[in-house]
């Protein structure tokens, strides 16, 4: 047994022992051992969408101090024709360098602006014209005398958008004719067909300058199918007013269903207000009572284009190939540029401005040379990703409210301080 003796426990020696520190706060909850879920954060209601003020274009009212009477940059249009030919040339843009289009689509570009007819409104010639007294007497001067016709264009627009007429030369008009391509293209004798439609054709348009309509006795079948296709005439439609669009399609049908004029002067409950004992019968397509069976006439249709006789064809209209896309050009470009407009609070906004919106933001020369000198590629938008190269093929602000301006659908007015300003009506 070893006499070795360690220190034994005891109960009167003893270490503190050193108290643990907890780094978890106190519960807040009576109690802490629970299982406890963070509460759900609910999405809160979104509001309403309030419209964001950059769809505006302009919040405040601009300053009138005059209206101004001629838009013309030019100063020296005074007479009908140069005002035409101005409008004319000054109807489109260049297509830019950097203009983000391909191929294909510059080629579209470039064919449709080809392809419109020389057409310029009558209004159009009143903008930039300071006396419409004398535009009137120009253009009625040089109708007689056959150096210019004017076109009636119905049922385009509605009130003061309307396109009521518009202005063509004849030395134009005669011009499309001559370079129209498949005019006589299938015919034998060609050259000497196409010489005689020409002639024919221009004499037509300089001695008839105020009626729009051609005796059917001056063309022949083939000459007559001929500018059929190629869009120089075209068979006039029999115009329906409220006293034949109801009435069947007979020689003297006009009010023959029920006379608008009997009905008002009969009175209220009468047989003369009903149309007569053979009203009914007559509006089933048979013949009135009292006069037997008689086979009705047959409706009178012009034949079709190209078709071998045009014998049942009367009177022909001249017509313009293409003035159908130069009219729907035109509506359109009106009705963007007042809906541009419209989204200023009072109905007006610079001039500066709504030629911004309607360019579609695009860079200009500043801010692309600035951006190459930083060494990027561009500093805006594209112009061929805008609304003005994609609908409208380039076509100028200047023109469009020129257009809107001699329309009366818009004013344009000096402001002393941002420079001219644009009012809708």
């Amino acid at each position: 047994m070893p006499f070795t003796f360690t220190a034994a426990h005891s109960s009167r020696i003893s270490k503190p022992r050193a108290k643990k520190i907890s780094l978890q706060r106190a519960a807040s909850t009576p109690f802490p051992k629970l299982n406890q879920r963070k509460p759900i954060q609910r999405s809160e209601s979104k509001p309403e969408l309030v419209e964001d003020d950059t769809d505006d274009l302009f919040q405040d009212h601009l300053d009138d101090v005059g209206l101004v009477a001629c838009l013309a940059s030019d100063l020296s249009l005074r007479d009908v024709v140069p005002a035409m030919k101005y409008v004319r040339s000054h109807m489109f843009d260049d297509i830019p360098e950097r203009s983000g289009m391909n191929s294909t689509r510059t080629a579209e570009v470039l064919n449709f602006r080809r392809l419109l007819p020389p057409i310029v409104t009558n209004v159009h010639v009143h903008a930039l014209i300071k006396s419409p007294t004398l535009v009137e007497r120009e253009i009625a001067e040089l109708t007689s005398a056959g150096l210019l016709r004017k076109i009636v264009v119905p049922g385009r627009g509605v009130g003061r958008s309307s396109i009521s007429d518009a202005l063509v030369l004849v030395e134009d008009w005669t011009q499309l004719v001559k370079a129209a391509e498949d005019l006589g293209s299938d015919l034998i004798g060609t050259s000497r067909f196409i010489a005689a439609v020409h002639h024919k054709y221009e004499q037509q348009l300089r001695t008839t300058s105020l009626s729009p309509t051609v005796p059917r006795g001056v063309f022949n079948d083939t000459e007559v199918s001929q500018l059929m296709r190629a869009g120089f005439l075209s068979a006039p439609s029999q115009a329906l007013n409220s006293a034949n669009v109801f009435s069947r399609p007979m020689n003297g049908s006009s009010g023959t269903l029920t006379s608008i004029a009997s009905i008002a002067r009969a009175a209220s409950g009468s047989m003369t207000a009903g149309g007569n004992e053979g009203a009914a019968h007559e509006a089933s397509g048979g013949a009135p009572a009292g006069l037997g069976k008689s086979k009705p006439q047959e409706p009178h249709f012009p034949s079709i284009p190209g078709s071998k006789s045009t014998r049942n064809v009367g009177d022909l209209q001249l017509a313009l190939p293409g003035t159908g896309a130069f009219l729907k050009l035109l509506h359109e470009a009106r009705t963007h540029l007042l809906s541009i407009i419209s989204k200023s609070k009072f109905r007006e906004a610079p001039l500066y401005l709504l030629r911004e919106r309607w360019d579609g933001g695009v860079e200009t020369a500043e801010q692309a040379a600035r951006s190459s000198n930083y060494g990027r590629s561009f500093a805006g938008i594209l112009p061929g990703r805008t609304r003005k190269w994609k609908h409208f093929y380039g076509l100028k602000f200047d023109w469009v409210l020129e257009e809107c301006a001699g329309a009366g659908l818009v004013e344009v007015f000096e402001t002393g301080t941002v420079g001219r300003g644009v009012r809708a009506l």
